[in-house]
């Protein structure tokens, strides 16, 4: 199964970053507030560059430049894709913290790479 992780991101801005392995990648976005655990919950998720597999597992101390700042694991663990399209994610999350179905969903809000984080019904 591939593998889910949440990093929460101490910077500049506390932040959690959602990575979901896609393509030999980990897709992400940072969610400026924290992941949701009920349903209705919707969350800002903005899309980020990919990372390498690797970063998944990645807790400590970013030292300089963009992203300075304390990463920890917040949540990990694997997904089951139930549907992809370019605009719409749906995963089954089997994480610590969270469980259940999760939609990231593309938005127009305000223009920019914006999607929506939640957990469905």
């Amino acid at each position: 199964m591939p593998k889910y992780v949440i990093q929460k991101h101490d910077a500049s801005n506390l932040h959690y970053d959602l990575r979901l392995e896609f393509d030999g990648v980990l897709k992400s976005w940072a969610v400026p507030k924290k992941p949701p655990k009920k349903p209705g919950v919707k969350r800002l998720a903005i899309k980020v560059e990919d990372h390498s597999i690797e970063y998944g597992e990645f807790e400590g101390e970013i030292k300089e430049g963009y992203g300075k700042g304390t990463v920890e694991i917040w949540d990990k663990g694997e997904f089951e894709l139930i549907d992809r399209k370019e605009e719409k994610i749906v995963v089954e999350i089997k994480g610590e913290k969270l469980q259940g179905k999760y939609t990231v969903l593309k938005t127009d809000y305000e223009g920019g790479d914006k999607w929506l984080f939640f957990k469905n019904k």
